[in-house]
């Protein structure tokens, strides 16, 4: 079966949305969900990018989640019955790794836990879109993050970009991102210059970030990592996608206002764990930055 013939995946809540499409508070939602984090501090099972691993566990630990890292195929469902969410991220995948996954993501499908997925480079090589084809096929996702490249590529669309590098070419994106949420049956969220989110049926632009945000590797990958926090706290992947999403924006651009003349890359990475440690409900509501399209 192929990627565009699927028709699974969980997690999937329309009930954020009031009669007539009406949108919610989402800043107080966020919020209460940050809050839910800090005090719950929920475990988030990672299967992840070899190159990020260590920033998504200090990432999930500051934003007050509790991250796990298990990858063998005779633990992984163990790990998983302990935990809240997991997050699978093809970022370094090689064969070895596509069973536990699996294994991984359907025990958690079974315990209902939210599953995110991060397709990084998908459309790079065709054994990485088979690694994801086979990914989809056998886990139903609550949502799937990746950028415009990623997502087009998911769409069987075929994109410029190389490597993991996203496409700039945004054309139609808003009917992409609402064609695949439909066929997944799951929140799909491209992230880029304006992240944007669907549950299939509204388009949510997040205007949160700064470019530096892109000049540090794994920000993406950590973002996966804050969206599976939130996702251990929230039955609604929508809030839980905006949350992550959201949160990484608002600390980025909160870290750039912060750096001295003499500061450079190094120091806003610095700043960006600090920020995100130290983010709370009344940062979130003056900050957050989410259109409805």
């Amino acid at each position: 079966m192929s990627i565009n013939s699927i028709v699974v995946c969980n997690g999937f809540d329309t009930n954020h949305l009031k009669k007539g499409g009406e949108k919610l508070d989402y800043s107080t939602q966020i919020a209460e969900s940050l809050t839910k984090i800090k005090t719950s501090k929920p475990i988030v099972h990672h299967i992840t990018n070899y190159v990020t691993m260590n920033d998504c566990a200090n990432i999930t630990l500051a934003i007050g989640a509790s991250p796990i890292m298990a990858f063998d195929k005779n633990e992984v469902e163990e790990v998983v019955s302990f935990s809240s969410s997991l997050v699978l991220n093809i970022g370094t995948i090689n064969q070895s790794i596509i069973e536990p996954m699996i294994i991984a993501g359907k025990k958690a499908n079974s315990l209902n836990i939210p599953v995110i997925l991060d397709p990084v480079g998908v459309g790079a090589t065709k054994f990485r879109y088979s690694c994801v084809e086979q990914l989809i096929n056998s886990i139903q996702f609550s949502i799937i993050k990746g950028n415009m490249s990623e997502i087009k590529s998911i769409s069987g669309i075929k994109t410029s970009s190389k490597g993991i590098d996203s496409d700039t070419n945004n054309d139609g994106a808003e009917d992409i991102l609402i064609n695949l949420a439909l066929k997944l049956k799951c929140i799909v969220c491209a992230t880029g210059k304006v992240d944007l989110i669907t549950d299939g049926n509204l388009i949510y632009a997040c205007n949160n970030g700064h470019y530096n945000l892109s000049r540090i590797t794994g920000t993406g990958c950590m973002t996966a990592s804050l969206i599976g926090a939130f996702a251990a706290v929230s039955k609604d992947s929508l809030v839980s996608t905006l949350g992550g999403i959201s949160s990484m924006g608002i600390a980025g651009q909160v870290s750039y206002r912060s750096l001295a003349l003499n500061e450079g890359i190094g120091s806003f990475k610095v700043k960006l764990f600090d920020n995100i440690f130290n983010l709370t409900e009344e940062i979130i509501k003056k900050e957050v930055k989410i259109y409805e399209l």
